[in-house]
């Protein structure tokens, strides 16, 4: 499958809580580098002519603003908990300016947690001014947005799938534990491996930073990028001294071109 050139943009690498989290007093959430400040976990893929965005975080608005994003496509969406989900209601500022539904591209599990969330956006009599989606359902067969093409790779978390992406040489993964051999082929190759992390102590439904690193190093693309990244976790620049070559911590506004 022929992919264009890509841009990248990391909008988030933080956890659920984000960075700093709310009343915490650690070295890491009051840490001045720009580094240590991390929305929740969500990129920006763009070709010349084709935008998505990965997940819709609690934090998207203030993503999108950041961004300047002034064109969206679609949103794809890798599992249905909150801090990838929460912030789908601000679509609808690009339904206004598009006046066009957006696309959403997710498995049957979250498009039901997005129909049951949402329930407003699904009514048979809908107030004014409710975003306007279009659901696509997706599966683990591939699939284009625009001239993008897009392979979906089962992980597990904990005993929740959840869906990474493949663009081209570029492959996403955010909040696994577990990645089967066969899903580890679909990988193999890339050029740019973004994978969870969270923290280095050991979490029921997340690689720790050794995990990462041993399904990094079992993959073994020449750049890997770890997110969803924990105060916990420690300092960026810190963490990032100790960690092999070609693997790095990911931080919010970070650019990838994917050629």
């Amino acid at each position: 499958m022929f992919c264009p050139p890509l841009k990248i943009t990391f909008l988030g690498t933080g956890t659920s809580g984000g960075v700093p989290m709310i009343a915490c007093e650690c070295e890491v959430c009051k840490s001045d580098s720009l580094k240590d400040k991390r929305f929740r976990s969500s990129i920006l893929v763009e070709s010349n002519t084709t935008t998505i965005v990965i997940d819709t975080t609690p934090d998207f608005r203030s993503q999108m603003l950041r961004q300047q994003v002034k064109k969206l496509d679609a949103v794809l969406f890798t599992h249905s908990h909150k801090d990838h989900l929460a912030g789908l209601d601000d679509i609808k500022a690009f339904n206004y300016f598009h006046q066009q539904p957006m696309k959403i591209y997710a498995n049957a599990i979250t498009q039901q947690a997005i129909k049951q969330e949402f329930s407003y956006i699904f009514s048979a009599e809908k107030y004014p001014g409710v975003p306007d989606v279009e659901l696509c359902e997706i599966t683990e067969e591939p699939f284009w947005v625009g001239d993008i093409p897009v392979i979906p790779i089962k992980v597990w978390h904990l005993k929740m799938p959840v869906l990474g992406f493949r663009f081209g040489n570029f492959t996403y993964i955010t909040d696994a534990n577990r990645i089967e051999l066969a899903e580890q082929e679909k990988i193999k190759g890339s050029q740019h491996l973004v994978l969870n992390a969270l923290r280095k102590e050991k979490h029921i439904s997340h690689f720790t930073l050794q995990e990462a690193i041993e399904m990094a190093q079992t993959i073994n693309a020449p750049h890997t990028y770890f997110t969803h990244v924990s105060h916990q976790m420690g300092k960026h620049d810190e963490v990032n001294e100790t960690l092999p070559a070609g693997i790095q911590l990911a931080y919010d506004n970070q650019e990838i071109n994917a050629e």
